[in-house]
């Protein structure tokens, strides 16, 4: 899938209490030799991608040691393509983001694809890190691998409590069963990895493409567009009572690297802030930030997805001492913000 115009992260906007951006906060994680380790994050092109590179460098990491493995260079799908890259990179550290996924449209028009592409690649790229000897592999997952109707909020225990809900079924089934990967090859072969389970994140540089993106950026790209053309209504998927929980980026880019530098465990752990909000109220927080003063209509013969979602956020704090800290609505800001700088780039591309 194709990434989004990257330019330059914006400028820091203060929060209300002040605060900076995470980048900008003292270390957190403490060094295990990031400077003389090499680390190979597929994805690292991406959304994600791009802010746990900052994170590593921002905690000691040297540029050149991070490798990222290019989707003209290499398709991770292809067992020979993963050979390739290992021999490129020769990874201490693997940090596996790279994905297959849209939203909940993207889901339903290609199934078969997003579970083949996301099993291929986690298989292959877990495979070859056994086989070289990598000294920890940290495999990303998603929120989508829980069940349907998992009790709020959700607890890692229940993962395997029922079917995730169908749309999302066969990208979140195939991830999930890179958390068994995983523990199996834990349990036989002593490969470190460990699984970690990031709630949908938003922020700057995201993917705006209404076809593949999730909710906040193809809402906040609808609402901009529709205040630019005049237009008296915007049409939203769904009736809008679903629930769901937002991480911003740059939390979530210093969760997975603290995780990197401090959890060695089998046990999966979710990443979040634990604050659920309406997709209701999310539009109406969304439209007020923008400007737009038209209605909002809700199309509820379209899907509304998994019913809730918002995570337990126990184990990450108790493990390895992490707890997200960007305020939802600075994050949504600056999100908006970036995409109204960068408006028209991101409609060029498409």
């Amino acid at each position: 899938m194709q990434s989004p115009p990257k330019p330059n992260r914006p400028s820091p906007r203060p929060t209300t209490s002040g605060r900076v951006g995470i980048a900008h906060l003292e270390h957190s994680v403490t060094a295990q030799s990031w400077p003389d380790r090499r680390i190979c994050v597929t994805g690292g092109a991406g959304f994600l991608g791009s802010f746990i590179i900052e994170r590593l460098v921002a905690e000691g990491a040297r540029r050149e040691n991070i490798f990222v493995p290019l989707i003209q260079d290499f398709d991770l799908t292809r067992e020979a393509d993963v050979a390739r890259m290992y021999d490129a990179a020769r990874p201490d550290l693997v940090i596996h983001l790279a994905a297959e996924v849209g939203g909940i449209g993207a889901n339903r028009q290609r199934p078969g694809r997003f579970f083949y592409a996301n099993m291929a690649m986690g298989l292959h790229l877990i495979e070859h890190a056994r086989q070289r000897g990598v000294a920890k592999f940290v495999q990303v997952g998603t929120i989508c691998a829980y069940p349907k109707f998992t009790p709020v909020p959700f607890r890692e225990d229940d993962l395997w409590n029922g079917y995730p809900e169908e749309t999302n079924a066969p990208y979140g089934i195939a991830k999930k069963a890179l958390l068994v990967m995983c523990q199996s090859y834990r349990a036989q072969y002593g490969l470190n990895a460990i699984y970690l389970l990031p709630v949908n994140l938003y922020g700057p540089r995201d993917n705006f493409d209404l076809h593949t993106s999730h909710v906040i950026p193809a809402m906040i790209r609808k609402f901009w567009e529709a205040k630019q053309n005049g237009a008296g209504e915007v049409v939203l998927w769904g009736d809008g009572s679903p629930t769901r929980e937002f991480l911003y980026v740059e939390d979530a880019a210093l969760g997975i690297v603290t995780a990197a530098a401090r959890y060695d465990g089998a046990a999966p752990v979710n990443l979040g802030n634990g604050r659920e909000i309406r997709i209701k109220d999310l539009a109406d927080i969304i439209a007020r930030e923008i400007g737009y003063m038209g209605r909002i209509v809700w199309d509820t013969t379209q899907p509304n997805g998994q019913p809730r979602r918002c995570l337990d956020v126990t184990r990450a704090r108790e493990l390895f001492g992490f707890e997200a800290r960007t305020p939802f609505e600075d994050g949504l800001r600056w999100t908006i913000a970036w995409y109204r700088d960068h408006a028209r780039e991101i409609v060029s591309h498409g």
